[in-house]
């Protein structure tokens, strides 16, 4: 019997723009689940990056390749740009001895790669030197830049983010509780959540300080 091909997610959002790209981390999650089943394969564990596409930096990024070394999986993700729009970024990718695929371009060839990854950073250029551009000539017209009112949208951020939030905290809160009452540490914790599934508040990681604060917010003692 051929063994089920192991997968591991990798997904990524940005810090200031978090759903606004068409591809928030609900669609990524879909994406990806819904390409893992129709290969008939597993999906053992998943990395969420909340950063700026532009950053090299990526923490999750590098757990998500060592664990796929470790796993032999598979490298998932739901979109090529997701990873970077960065040629030399996806170059030292592909150089990282892990396999990876993008939903979007399952089939695509190492060449297909670059070729992509360069027109989305020429695109990402482009859309820079268009906001700079647009930015300038606003404030030569004497236009006021910035939020008039930035207490009031701070408060509705706010706002959104826990109501984004509350599912994944209704789920995971329970969990957390338990395995706290057993004993288990903060950082038992935050692995088990990630070995399950459970999706990370806000698409940030499951780290040993998020799971002390979300039992701080709970009225927990941690």
């Amino acid at each position: 019997m051929t063994p089920r091909p192991i997968f591991i997610a990798y997904f990524r959002v940005s810090t200031d723009k978090q759903g606004q790209s068409g591809l928030g981390l609900d669609a990524q999650r879909t994406a990806v689940t819904g390409y893992v089943a129709a290969c008939g394969g597993e999906l053992v564990a998943q990395f969420t990056e909340v950063e700026s596409g532009r950053k090299a930096e990526r923490p999750q990024l590098a757990a998500a390749l060592d664990a796929c070394r470790r796993k032999k999986a598979t490298l998932v993700i739901a979109k090529l740009d997701r990873l970077a729009r960065n040629v030399a970024f996806i170059a030292r990718l592909m150089e990282a001895g892990v396999d990876f695929v993008a939903v979007d371009n399952p089939h695509a060839t190492k060449l297909l790669i670059h070729m992509l990854a360069a027109f989305a950073e020429h695109e990402r250029d482009q859309i820079s030197a268009r906001t700079k551009a647009a930015l300038s000539a606003a404030k030569a017209r004497g236009v006021r830049l910035g939020n008039p009112h930035p207490e009031v949208a701070a408060a509705k951020g706010r706002a959104v983010l826990e109501a984004e939030a509350a599912p994944a905290k209704a789920r995971a809160l329970p969990l957390i509780v338990r395995m706290r009452e057993e004993g288990a540490s903060l950082r038992e914790i935050a692995t088990t959540l990630t070995a399950e599934g459970v999706p990370p508040l806000r698409g940030q990681a499951w780290h040993p300080e998020t799971v002390r604060k979300l039992l701080a917010r709970s009225q927990v003692a941690a």
